[in-house]
């Protein structure tokens, strides 16, 4: 079965940034819109970023607008995302995954199992 698996969060300050990865094993990750989740603890899921298939389209919550990139290495079966000036608001666990439209995946209709995520963790 396809299997998500995020790397790259980690404990960081206020204003710091770190650079996630996704990876998908079992499936063309590349032919997909991609997006990216967090969940922070008691909280649902949120969608924050997403980036068409060729990379041409990006798209991101106001939340996090002008301090995360998405990205994408289809070559690679990967996909990117870039978190500057991290602040404790954005400690949650964060996920990829993958849809066949940025307003489909907005809404959280995903086409993939949802992975462990990987914890960032930003202190004050």
């Amino acid at each position: 079965q396809v299997q998500l698996v995020e790397s790259g969060g980690g404990l960081v300050q206020a204003g710091g940034s770190l650079k996630l990865a996704c990876t998908a094993s079992g499936s063309d990750f590349s032919i997909s819109v991609q997006a990216w989740y967090r969940q922070a603890p008691g909280k649902q899921r949120e969608w924050v970023a997403s980036i068409t298939r060729f990379g041409g389209v990006t798209v991101y919550a106001d939340s996090v607008k002008g301090r995360f990139t998405v990205s994408r290495d289809n070559t690679r079966n990967m996909g990117y995302l870039q978190m500057n000036n991290l602040q404790p608001e954005d400690t949650a666990v964060y996920y990829c995954n993958a849809g066949t439209s940025i307003t489909s995946l907005k809404s959280l209709q995903v086409l993939y199992s949802w992975g462990q995520g990987t914890q960032v963790t930003v202190s004050s």
